[in-house]
């Protein structure tokens, strides 16, 4: 039986964080290839260190000479990721900083099972919902993000010229009878430009913003505060630590309250199910619970290189469904096509819609006009009341 009192805990990072900026430069190159072609095949990496940028993987165009035209671009949208994140300090600056640019041509051997519709490769995806947030994400992570989104948000516009791009965020929340009623400790540390800024000068500049992201009343004279717990941190990002893409995927989904099957998501084009079937398992699950059939929902779905039908859909209401997990299994497989090409239709997620995704999480944004975030709709609910 599943604990109802307790005390969870998730991160974030904000889009300044090594790892993240890496996961940003990946997504855009995925962006500027699916601009050119929406069938591009993409599968970037990137490490980012002192002063320098590496990118590599492999890529595929149907016209060669377009693909030769968009290598050629890659220094270009390295530097645009890092100007936008705001890196212009001596050691990591967009404007001086070395790229190394490796990406090459995708393997046929991985091609010819992708190009018959299969899955780009093994693994297994988890989707979960529930009901703790508006937006049917576990309240941690939702509001760990929340908390960065909005600083990043001061800092750009100019109104908190001390803050710079590096940032994690921390939330301990306390749970009665399931339900999320106070943050125990609030951890954040935020690099910051003035070496003489102390932890009692920076909380000074975030606590306000903290304080109007979260719920009134979570917030409470017991609440632990730990901000810059360690002082100065002024050398951030790939200055102070180097970053790979896909080293943040507990942060990317559900800050650790639901299973992870493993794959990360940045720089991977929609035929690689790591990205597009974990999309499409968050869709049904919140699906479900915003359905109605159960207040918590976790989806798993397992795939196969080169096949297309997924080999298993499991679902677990966690005590909470209105009807039997079973029936559940069956009405998604009824709503929704499961192959590669079927999420990929119904999600529309040919569409250069990702460099967004790679800050502040994947799941528990609105979905936007041009497709972006379509995962997050909740346009089955009819159908699957219907199918079950």
């Amino acid at each position: 039986m599943s604990r109802n009192n307790y005390v969870f805990t998730s991160e974030s990072v904000s889009e300044g964080h090594p790892d993240k900026l890496c996961d940003r430069v990946s997504d855009a190159v995925l962006d500027a290839f699916l601009t050119e072609e929406p069938s591009a095949r993409v599968a970037c990496e990137t490490f980012a260190t002192t002063g320098r940028v590496i990118v590599g993987g492999e890529v595929g165009l149907s016209d060669k000479h377009a693909l030769k035209a968009m290598l050629e671009r890659v220094e270009d949208i390295v530097r645009g990721c890092v100007r936008d994140i705001g890196y212009e300090q001596d050691e990591f600056h967009w404007n001086t900083l070395k790229v190394q640019n490796y990406l090459h041509k995708q393997s046929a051997h991985i091609a010819q099972g992708v190009d018959r519709d299969g899955a780009g490769d093994q693994g297994i995806m988890f989707g979960y919902a529930c009901r703790e947030t508006p937006e049917l994400m576990p309240a941690p992570i939702q509001y760990s993000h929340a908390i960065l989104r909005r600083l990043a948000e001061v800092r750009k516009d100019g109104t908190e010229p001390t803050l710079r791009p590096d940032a994690k965020s921390q939330l301990s929340l306390r749970y009665e009878d399931g339900v999320p009623v106070e943050v125990t400790s609030i951890v954040l540390s935020h690099q910051h430009a003035d070496e003489a800024q102390d932890s009692a000068a920076i909380r000074a500049i975030v606590e306000p913003y903290i304080r109007e992201v979260l719920p009134s009343g979570w917030i409470t004279e017991k609440t632990e505060w730990w901000v810059n717990p360690t002082g100065t941190f002024v050398i951030g990002g790939p200055d102070g630590d180097a970053g790979l893409t896909g080293r943040k995927i507990i942060v990317d989904t559900y800050g650790g309250a639901a299973p992870h099957g493993g794959g990360a998501f940045s720089g991977k084009d929609p035929t690689k199910v790591d990205r597009s079937a974990a999309y499409a398992a968050r869709y049904l699950a919140k699906n479900v619970v915003a359905a109605g059939l159960s207040d918590r929902c976790t989806l798993q779905l397992s795939y196969a290189i080169g096949v297309a039908k997924p080999l298993s859909i499991y679902v677990d209401t966690h005590g909470t469904g209105k009807v039997e997990a079973e029936a559940i299994e069956r009405a998604v497989q009824e709503c929704m096509d499961l192959t590669p090409r079927g999420i990929r239709t119904h999600l529309g997620l040919t569409r250069p819609i990702y460099a967004r995704t790679s800050a502040y999480g994947h799941f528990g944004r609105a979905p936007e006009a041009d497709g972006g975030f379509s995962w997050e709709k909740t346009d089955l609910i009819e159908a699957l009341r219907k199918a079950v």
